[in-house]
């Protein structure tokens, strides 16, 4: 387990503490709303070298980013109701596509991927976030 109390002056180097623990090119993200989960997001899709403008996919559910060696999928999963929506969107092609998968509010596809990092970000205070890293 890798846990990590940080600011967001430290979210570069918290990103790349994460990508170094990481056992899969999986992870689910875990807090409540304006913990900072697209934030870290962010730090990690520039961590795995793309530059592209980095948002929540609220509305689109997934966005699609690309480094030079690989392509990242960003799902939010919030107004996703249930299991059927997520095959109605092809959460199978992404899941089986090799790709890096960041997932936010992922409570409905945590039973489709067999390995991942599961993230957990806890607000300490105003400007303080604990971050936990587990395996499964």
């Amino acid at each position: 387990m890798l846990e990590i109390e940080y600011t967001l002056k430290d979210i570069d180097n918290v990103a790349k503490q994460v990508l170094k623990h990481a056992t899969s090119k999986s992870f689910l993200f875990k807090a409540e709303m304006g913990a900072g989960k697209t934030t870290l997001i962010k730090a990690l899709v520039n961590a795995l070298g793309c530059d592209d403008a980095v948002s929540s996919p609220t509305f689109s559910l997934v966005n699609e980013y690309q480094t030079k060696t690989d392509t990242i999928y960003h799902f939010d999963l919030y107004r996703v109701e249930d299991e059927d929506e997520l095959y109605d969107f092809g959460i199978e092609e992404y899941l089986n596509s090799n790709a890096y998968l960041f997932i936010e509010w992922p409570e409905l596809a945590k039973n489709l991927i067999e390995t991942y990092n599961c993230i957990t970000i806890s607000i300490k205070n105003d400007t303080c976030r604990v971050l936990k890293m587990t395996l499964n």
